[in-house]
């Protein structure tokens, strides 16, 4: 490369700088994250033929995933009839838990930010850091604490029986939807808290003042000026809460059941039972593209929307 002039020599030295630093990461990534998935892209397009693997490149896969089978599909040792693919069906199941979990985890994790943010004076590390002390344990023991809250003589059954609110523990608390919601809703709230708390810090409080003397209420500077500052910091906790929620299989297998199998469940059972490690991958592919997409989507009307606002 010709360098000419001392602008461009000091440029290509911030640049070899950079490349540098960047170096360790990008090789880590390239060596934990992209040859690994492209393994996984090559592993969706073989079939499964026994117990031997078949490398003939085939769409089969993504075919049984999106085409319904006049075959009956068993799951759960029970053989049913589907209209649409049982792979498909998980997946717009699993986004509406994960959008529920989600969602719940922004309204709990927005007003503890705030409050931290423009309530708290001094200290407001060790508030940060008491609300991530239920995080140091184990997060298969935070999950199995749920069973022990959920179960049929947990901890909500017994105190409704105590009170005389109920005249038996309740059956429908454990091993559904909604314990799978609530579950990934706590397990996820404290992550989603940092974000938000640190757009929240970075809003200017002259802003606010300069509003409150032009006769803004408090809602209004709220509505005009603190949630459309600390926007970025919301759409990166829903991101990072969502995404790892959907492929979720942990939680559902402990305090979900039957009623509560997700898309990471199925993926899970097609490589450790089913042997057909082609097919789990093909759904691990879709399910990645599912929520690629939806992040760009959630990317592209936020980004959109500020641009909307810049041109009023």
């Amino acid at each position: 490369m010709r360098i000419n002039g001392p602008i461009d020599a000091a440029r290509w030295r911030q640049l070899r700088v950079g490349f540098a630093l960047l170096l360790p990461a990008g090789t880590i990534m390239v060596l934990m994250l992209a040859l690994p998935f492209l393994a996984l892209v090559l592993l969706s397009f073989w079939r499964q033929s026994g117990f031997d693997i078949d490398p003939t490149l085939t769409a089969e896969n993504y075919i049984r995933i999106f085409a319904p089978s006049d075959q009956p599909t068993v799951w759960n040792g029970i053989p049913f009839y589907l209209a649409y693919p049982v792979p498909l069906i998980l997946l717009f199941k699993s986004l509406m838990m994960a959008l529920t979990a989600t969602l719940a985890v922004i309204l709990l994790a927005y007003p503890m930010a705030y409050f931290i943010a423009f309530r708290i004076r001094r200290g407001k590390a060790v508030w940060i850091l008491l609300l991530t002390i239920p995080f140091w344990t184990s997060y298969l023991l935070r999950v199995f604490s749920w069973k022990v809250v959920l179960g049929y003589n947990g901890a909500i059954n017994s105190g409704l029986v105590a009170l005389g609110i109920i005249d038996k523990p309740l059956d429908f608390l454990l091993y559904t939807s909604g314990a799978v919601t609530v579950t990934l809703a706590h397990s996820w709230v404290a992550f989603a808290v940092m974000p938000i708390y640190v757009s929240l810090e970075k809003i200017d409080r002259n802003l606010l003042d300069a509003a409150s003397d032009l006769g803004d209420s408090r809602w209004q500077r709220f509505r005009r000026i603190t949630w459309p500052l600390s926007l970025p910091g919301t759409i990166a906790a829903t991101l990072m809460v969502f995404i790892p929620t959907v492929g979720d299989y942990v939680t559902p297998t402990l305090v979900g059941g039957p009623s509560g199998t997700m898309i990471g469940n199925l993926i899970q059972d097609m490589f450790l039972k089913r042997n057909n490690a082609p097919m789990g991958a093909a759904v691990a592919i879709v399910m990645m593209a599912v929520i690629g997409l939806l992040a760009l989507l959630v990317l592209w009307a936020s980004g959109f929307r500020r641009l909307r606002a810049r041109l009023k």
